[in-house]
């Protein structure tokens, strides 16, 4: 069992906190609002109302001993600079920090975040996939070219194998999964069969993985 320690919890804060001790992990939410810290108290390990860029305040609370911290006030750009720097300071091997702007990234990253997330924008991303193709379910971006995402099989592509349906080499996409209602086949091979509705998890370039999705709808 890991142990978190999730600073600022807000929206986003909250919902990695609840979500994480709901798998069974140790969780520490920290907030300045005592009202936000009432109702988190009964998700987590344990809620404290604290100063989250006093350094005295975090070593008094044993952050040391935390294996991943999670800043979450990126509306706060001093208090989220100085937090990270806090938490790096007292040894937290493994630090998130949640940003609005690239420019916010850049100074958290220069100060010693592991990896910096941005919640809002990949959200609207996601969205924005969704609504201009209708069977794609899922996306995630790995960087500006490459992406991963979840798309329904079109029904033009039932009863046909990977290698009938050729989309590695008319697309240069990769199928990485196939689900089909409970049942997951990693790594499909070539004779594998699609049915109308599979959920596929492809891996390539975005305007590639765009391109064949508008072409299968």
């Amino acid at each position: 069992m890991s142990s978190y320690v999730i600073i600022g919890c807000g929206r986003f804060g909250s919902a990695v906190a609840k979500t994480i001790y709901s798998l069974g992990h140790e969780v520490l939410a920290i907030d300045m609002n005592m009202e936000i810290i009432q109702d988190i108290a009964d998700h987590v390990t344990q809620a404290v109302q604290a100063d989250a860029t006093d350094e005295a305040t975090l070593k008094s609370l044993g952050i040391r001993n935390y294996d991943v911290a999670v800043i979450s006030v990126a509306s706060d750009i001093e208090s989220s600079i100085m937090a990270t720097i806090v938490v790096k300071e007292l040894g937290v091997p493994y630090v998130v920090c949640k940003a609005k702007t690239e420019l916010q990234a850049k100074v958290l990253y220069k100060i010693g975040a592991d990896r910096v997330v941005f919640p809002e924008r990949d959200m609207g991303v996601r969205l924005a996939h969704n609504l201009i193709s209708k069977n794609v379910l899922e996306f995630v971006e790995l960087d500006p070219r490459y992406s991963i995402i979840e798309i329904i099989a079109s029904d033009n592509w039932n009863n046909r194998t990977l290698s009938e349906l050729d989309l590695r080499g008319k697309y240069g996409i990769n199928i990485v999964a196939i689900k089909r209602g409970m049942n997951v086949n990693i790594s499909p091979e070539s004779e594998d069969m699609i049915h109308s509705k599979d959920i596929l998890v492809v891996i390539g370039e975005i305007k590639k993985i765009n391109k064949m999705s508008e072409e299968n709808e």
